[in-house]
């Protein structure tokens, strides 16, 4: 029912301020934060843009950093957050011995917690903990990717999209075909497609809708202003809008069945529902 809100919020306020942001920098073919010397009062726009773009900057390659450190983790064998691991073996058996409302965390959340945050001891926001050597140089590899692609601007961020762009969908593709395989995957999909029309009513579930839509569309972050400043001036911008508007959208939808089949087995393997395994 989460997609009848996506939707209307993707229509009504998605699409036209994608379109507003990619013909403003399409028209004044400069940056966030000069372009709105055609009206100095809201010149604090782009200013909030540079902002806002450097603090997304900051905690998505947080995000990358752990991205990599998993990659890094699944070239062993058995994988660390499996129950194969040696580890995780007495906490695996204590899983299926115990009964529904006591059952321990799984052994992929032991290994979040402990092995990648380190923060399982810790007692809230002001106790962060040591840095975490392996992470740090995750992050500072994820810093130089990112200098790396955007070294000669446009031009060698420009080709690095066809990559990054076109290479997820492989990736969703062979999940969503992999997830497929596994035991319970069926009741995670399910559990995805079902509707609870109740919700409708909560302002939260509006709110997460609209929050989603400026997130997944980089509305507002000055990203999209800038590399529309780069298009040719005659460059048919309402084509681009919903090619990239709805094109986006229909990849969170397609891929959300990769990521509730493999809920779905976790689901199964933990003998509970789906609802309970995920956390947020």
């Amino acid at each position: 029912v989460f997609l009848i809100p996506y939707t209307l919020m993707l229509v009504f306020t998605g699409l036209p301020l994608f379109l507003m942001e990619l013909s403003l920098g399409q028209y004044g073919a400069t940056g966030p934060v000069s372009v709105w010397k055609c009206c100095p009062l809201l010149k604090g726009i782009g200013v909030g843009m540079l902002v806002v773009s450097s603090l997304v900057s900051l905690y998505y390659n947080v995000i990358i950093a752990w991205t990599f450190y998993y990659l890094s983790m699944s070239f062993q064998s058995p994988l660390p957050w499996s129950c194969d691991a040696p580890p995780n073996r007495p906490l695996c058996q204590a899983q299926n011995g115990t009964l529904e409302r006591n059952r321990p965390a799984s052994a992929s959340e032991v290994f979040w917690n402990q092995r990648v945050l380190g923060v399982v001891h810790s007692s809230g926001l002001g106790d962060p903990g040591p840095v975490r050597e392996p992470l740090a140089l995750c992050l500072l590899l994820a810093w130089a990717v990112i200098f790396l692609c955007t070294l000669q601007g446009i031009r060698s961020s420009g080709k690095i999209v066809y990559f990054t762009a076109t290479f997820p969908y492989v990736v969703i593709v062979v999940l969503v075909i992999r997830g497929a395989t596994l035991e319970g995957s069926l009741e995670g999909i399910r559990f995805y497609l079902s509707a609870d029309w109740s919700r409708l009513k909560s302002a939260q579930v509006w709110n997460d809708a609209a929050s989603q839509i400026f997130y997944s569309l980089g509305i507002g972050f000055g990203g999209l202003l800038s590399m529309a400043s780069y298009n040719r001036f005659d460059n048919n911008v309402i084509r681009d809008t919903l090619v990239i508007g709805i094109g986006n959208c229909c990849t969170s939808f397609f891929a959300g069945f990769a990521i509730f089949s493999v809920l779905g087995h976790m689901a199964w393997q933990k003998k509970v529902s789906v609802g309970r395994v995920a956390d947020s």
